[in-house]
């Protein structure tokens, strides 16, 4: 195999486990988190597929700058989810 063709299975395995955690994880920090890694893998993924552009473009926004806006949100409001009682 070659050594693209691993990173990209390994970039896309990780992409679905970290959209996995953040979907399940009750904390919204670590979900965030998640989210930003999937994003990161993302921007390494464009820049093997030869769009650099794309891929510091995602990293910037998609990893970078979402994440502290996100980060910024949740320090406003609360880190868990409350369970609703019934």
């Amino acid at each position: 195999m070659n050594v693209v063709v691993i990173i990209t299975i390994v970039c896309v395995l990780l992409m679905i486990l970290a959209s996995y955690f953040a979907i399940k994880t009750e904390d919204l920090v670590s979900a965030v988190i998640a989210s930003s890694v999937v994003s990161l893998m993302a921007s390494v993924l464009f820049l093997i597929l030869h769009a650099p552009d794309v891929a510091m473009t995602e990293a910037a926004i998609g990893a970078g700058l979402s994440t502290v806006v996100f980060l910024i949100a949740i320090r406003k409001t609360e880190r868990f989810e409350k369970d609703e009682e019934q």
